[in-house]
């Protein structure tokens, strides 16, 4: 290793150009970061993997402004439908109903190779950010002011670049992570699956279900998706003795689609055995590099929430780099960012686990007593749960001391009505600490004097077009709240005597010591 000397050429180095590092890449080169993504591909990979994004991401794409070339790809995710051991109706899982929380419907089916696009696109308008493919990290070093990589291009040749700090988003076999020797921890789940895109014609198209469908069959475990236009998934179980390698052939592929489709009825897109699991990386930052995405965590595909969880690591990452980068808070900052989304990680893939282990119930007399329950849960009837309550809040990191139901949510994005017609929030004020206010009860003058963007909805203030603010205001009952760069809740107000202790608070844990820098 020749580490390089001096001030590092890049403030943040992004390894990986997949969705989570082009996220990273458009959101550290908003920001007027020196941002360099490494990959060792040139190209996107033209096969679809991720399925399903949510409201949340959709919120993360209209920030960098691509949520409207993303949309062209996407359809809506309808109600997923499971039925039992004996072909019965026993669980819903759907959405929240309009008027949505995050001015988006809440999930949606894309297709990842054009997002991608639409992406990388973005990264290579921003000025600030340069793209290095066809390069390998085969190494790393740290110092205490800089990370350099070596690595190596196609033909051989070894290059070292030096940055500030590193993002690794290069993949659930991330060589960065193996660099650092970061090992994963194993949460119990390691099922084989197969997993099948088809573009299924008209013919097939009308034999297929209208609804996504979840067929907790103890014979065969197996998920049927619809995606945008004419593409199909199904993801189904591989039995044991079923060598994966035989399963991946054609013929075979076809035999499990039996079911529901005939060669005839459409072409096969990808066709590939996976064991789905639950991995979460022991550590999320070691120095100045930081695990984000696949590198970080894999879990089981059941809630459709991967790619998702990929997006929300950097997203949290990015405003807090941005932030020290820009000196406007403390190093340790960075720190919050493991905290944050490793607890947010194991929870949400616990959930999923446990939705996983009753899909995947194998003993028939287990399953019977799984539908019972479920049927006795609804009481009488199929369950209904929301994908929004599946996915949990923050519940650690850089939140407010004094606990409130509200903390760690993600404060909606009402539709502001403006004499251009509705606008989404967010297009109307920047992606920075901000307070919150119901004009019912508070004044823009009251909060005049705080210094941080105050965005009053209600009363004399912004009128919202569905009244999302003012629920929101009304189910926590508080007047405002403090919002961080990424949406979510730091703390709220239930009384105006409450900010000024609230702000101070915040502006300590962000600052070293010291005179106060703005937040």
């Amino acid at each position: 290793m020749q580490p390089s000397a001096g001030r590092p050429e890049y403030d943040v180095i992004v390894v990986g150009f997949g969705p989570s590092g082009a996220v990273a890449a458009c959101s550290l080169g908003q920001a007027g970061l020196r941002t360099l993504v490494i990959d060792k591909s040139r190209v996107i990979w033209d096969i679809p993997r991720a399925i399903a994004i949510d409201h949340e991401i959709l919120r993360v794409f209209q920030n960098l402004g691509v949520a409207e070339q993303v949309l062209d790809y996407t359809a809506p995710f309808p109600v997923s439908e499971h039925f039992g051991a004996q072909g019965q109706l026993i669980r819903r899982i759907d959405a929240v109903p309009p008027p949505y929380p995050l001015g988006y419907l809440p999930t949606m089916v894309f297709t990842q190779p054009a997002v991608e696009a639409v992406l990388r696109a973005r990264a290579v308008e921003l000025p600030s950010v340069a793209m290095s493919l066809g390069l390998e990290v085969v190494g790393l070093e740290q110092s205490a002011d800089c990370v350099t990589l070596e690595t190596r291009d196609e033909v051989g040749c070894v290059q070292y670049v030096t940055a500030s700090y590193v993002v690794a988003c290069d993949g659930a076999s991330s060589r960065v992570r193996q660099c650092l020797g970061i090992s994963l921890d194993d949460l119990g789940f390691d099922e084989p699956w197969m997993v099948i895109d088809a573009k299924v014609n008209e013919t097939g198209l009308t034999k297929l279900p209208q609804t996504a469908a979840q067929y907790c069959d103890p014979a065969r475990p197996a998920t049927f998706i619809i995606g945008p236009g004419n593409h199909r998934r199904w993801e189904i179980m591989l039995l044991p003795g079923e060598d994966p390698k035989i399963m991946d052939r054609e013929e075979n592929v076809w035999k499990l689609l039996a079911p529901w489709l005939t060669t005839a009825d459409g072409d096969i897109w990808r066709a590939n055995s996976y064991r789905f699991h639950a991995l979460v990386a022991a550590q999320w930052r070691k120095g100045r590099v930081f695990l984000a995405g696949d590198a970080a965590h894999q879990q089981p595909p059941f809630i459709g929430q991967g790619m998702c969880q990929g997006i929300r690591d950097v997203t949290n990452l990015s405003w807090k780099l941005r932030s020290v980068l820009s000196c406007e808070a403390d190093e340790s900052l960075l720190d919050t960012y493991a905290d944050e989304r490793s607890g947010h990680v194991r929870t949400l893939t616990a959930r999923i686990q446990a939705i996983g282990r009753s899909i995947c119930e194998r003993n028939p007399e287990a399953a019977r007593l799984r539908d019972e329950q479920l049927i006795k849960q609804g009481g009488g009837a199929a369950p209904t749960i929301t994908r929004q309550e599946i996915v949990p809040p923050l519940d650690s990191g850089l939140l407010n001391e004094i606990p409130h139901p509200a903390n760690g949510t993600l404060f909606p994005q009402p539709w502001i009505l403006t004499k251009d017609g509705p606008r989404h929030m967010d297009d109307l004020f920047p992606d920075t600490w901000r307070i919150v206010a119901d004009g019912r009860h508070v004044s823009a003058a009251s909060l005049a004097a705080y210094g941080l963007t105050t965005i009053i909805i209600g009363g004399p203030g912004l009128t919202e077009q569905d009244k999302v603010a003012a629920a929101w205001f009304d189910r926590y009952d508080c007047i405002a709240a403090v919002v961080r760069p990424d949406h979510y809740v730091y703390g709220v107000i239930i009384a105006l005597s409450e900010v000024e202790p609230i702000l101070g608070k915040l502006r300590k844990r962000l600052t070293s010591p010291g005179p106060d820098v703005a937040i």
